[in-house]
């Protein structure tokens, strides 16, 4: 059994003197040596090993790819998560082409160099590490009152911890964010975890319903008070009586309305549209706006003591480009999630994929990234998503891993996520990198990438 503090690592591998040096080149890792088919899924099926470094050549016919090429497959049989590492000769690349389209994470070509290996090997252990903390979020999300918030980044862990904290008070809540952060799930997330949790949720878009019809949307409408009021109908308050109504972009919400909304906050009554008799309603509000309600105020658009009612606590949930840690892990989520619905198998995405959801700013934050996902859970014809298929144009895949193009990858990374961070601000980019202005355009220039501002 491995010790706890050693990450396991399987290398399969015949030959005596690579078995040797493979045993003991990773520092953190404790090292298997299976040197055939049989031993490897033993030690697989005995350990849960993670990570594996698999040898094409193995006996009986070490000169032959057919046993390596079968050894992969019943591994991803057994172990479908597992990241496989295959080693080939210098003369074999597309052979181990072969074994990544089956479903193997990379390869890597010989001689052996351990550093070179090594980093390869701590990449696919931290990508084996992120996806099983994904699988495990998505298995416990039914259960969860945050199901479908997805995030580990600071920011977001503080907004979850500021919904726990407000949910059980009747505190008017607004929830503040970019379009497409997910500002209804947060709504519901305070609803579930609320004492209203057996009543129902009634969401409301306020840009989404013409400024004539919102009114009767709202409070509802007796019979025979406009053309077409055939019947009495309740408005959507009075639906979430007991529970929470949700005013989504209450910022688009007319000026007129939002007198008579300020009202009803006041005092918890609500008059049908043709009627008069003053109907009582306890409910709570949550309201949620990408806009800036404080410039809509300054402007004009938005009254100021409405502004202080709706917004007794406030949320705010932050843009997907300021949570670097939760990209590639909302990525993973919809990647199995659209899997799933279109009956689909992918072994995840390509480095140059990860890269691309990484540096990218995404202005259309989280439903951005889930489109684009969906998108390619479509178009894909690998099993592994790659930039293209997600519709970043003329990314194409480099299956190169010398440690020279390993670094260069690595840097060019840091230089885009610099860059996207600081908006295109050369100085303030180099100064997050430790490195001063003429040295950030010498290494644009030196990796190809297009000058800053351009």
């Amino acid at each position: 059994m491995a010790h706890a503090e050693l990450k396991p690592l399987l290398a399969v591998e015949d030959n005596p003197g690579v078995q040797k040096q493979l045993k003991w080149s990773f520092e953190g890792y404790e090292v298997f040596i299976a040197g055939d088919r049989a031993s490897a899924l033993e030690l697989i099926e005995k350990h849960k090993i993670p990570v594996v470094t698999l040898d094409l050549g193995l006996p009986p016919d070490p000169t032959n790819v057919s046993e390596g090429l079968a050894a992969l497959q019943e591994i991803l049989n057994l172990a479908p998560h597992t990241k496989i590492i295959v080693v080939t000769g210098n003369d074999d690349r597309l052979h181990a082409l072969e074994a990544v389209s089956m479903g193997a994470y990379d390869y890597y070509q010989k001689p052996i160099v351990p550093e070179e290996l090594g980093l390869i090997i701590d990449r696919a252990y931290n990508l084996h590490q992120l996806e099983e903390e994904n699988r495990q979020l998505v298995n416990n999300g039914t259960h969860s009152p945050l199901d479908g918030i997805v995030g580990s980044s600071p920011s977001m862990v503080a907004a979850c911890r500021m919904v726990e904290k407000v949910a059980p008070s009747e505190a008017t809540t607004l929830v503040l964010g970019e379009s497409g952060t997910g500002k209804e799930l947060f709504a519901q997330a305070l609803h579930r975890l609320s004492t209203r949790q057996d009543k129902p949720f009634v969401a409301l878009n306020c840009a989404a319903i013409p400024d004539n019809l919102l009114e009767s949307e709202l409070f509802g409408y007796e019979k025979g008070a406009f053309t077409g009021a055939v019947k009495q109908t309740r408005g959507k308050v009075e639906t979430a009586a007991g529970g929470t109504l949700f005013l989504d972009e209450i910022g688009d919400m007319p000026m007129p309305l939002q007198a008579k909304m300020l009202r009803f906050l006041q005092e918890r009554v609500i008059e049908r549209i043709g009627g008069r008799d003053l109907i009582s309603v306890d409910v709570r509000i949550i309201c949620a706006t990408h806009r800036n309600l404080k410039e809509s105020i300054v402007q004009g658009t938005f009254r100021e003591d409405l502004f202080f009612r709706i917004s007794e606590i406030v949320i705010e949930v932050p843009p997907l480009r300021e949570r670097e840690s939760d990209k590639l892990l909302l990525a993973q989520t919809f990647l199995d999630k659209f899997s799933q619905q279109n009956g689909r198998s992918f072994r995840g995405f390509t480095d140059k994929a990860r890269a691309e959801i990484d540096a990218y700013t995404w202005p259309g934050n989280v439903r951005e990234l889930e489109n684009r996902v969906k998108r390619g859970v479509i178009l894909a014809e690998t099993n592994r998503m790659t930039a293209a298929d997600m519709g970043f144009e003329g990314k194409q895949e480099d299956q190169s891993l010398s440690l020279r193009d390993a670094r260069e990858q690595a840097e060019r990374e840091v230089v885009q996520r610099a860059l996207a961070i600081h908006n295109n601000n050369v100085t303030h980019a180099a100064a997050a990198m430790g490195i001063s202005r003429p040295s950030l355009y010498n290494l644009v220039k030196k990796l190809g990438m297009p000058e800053p501002g351009k």
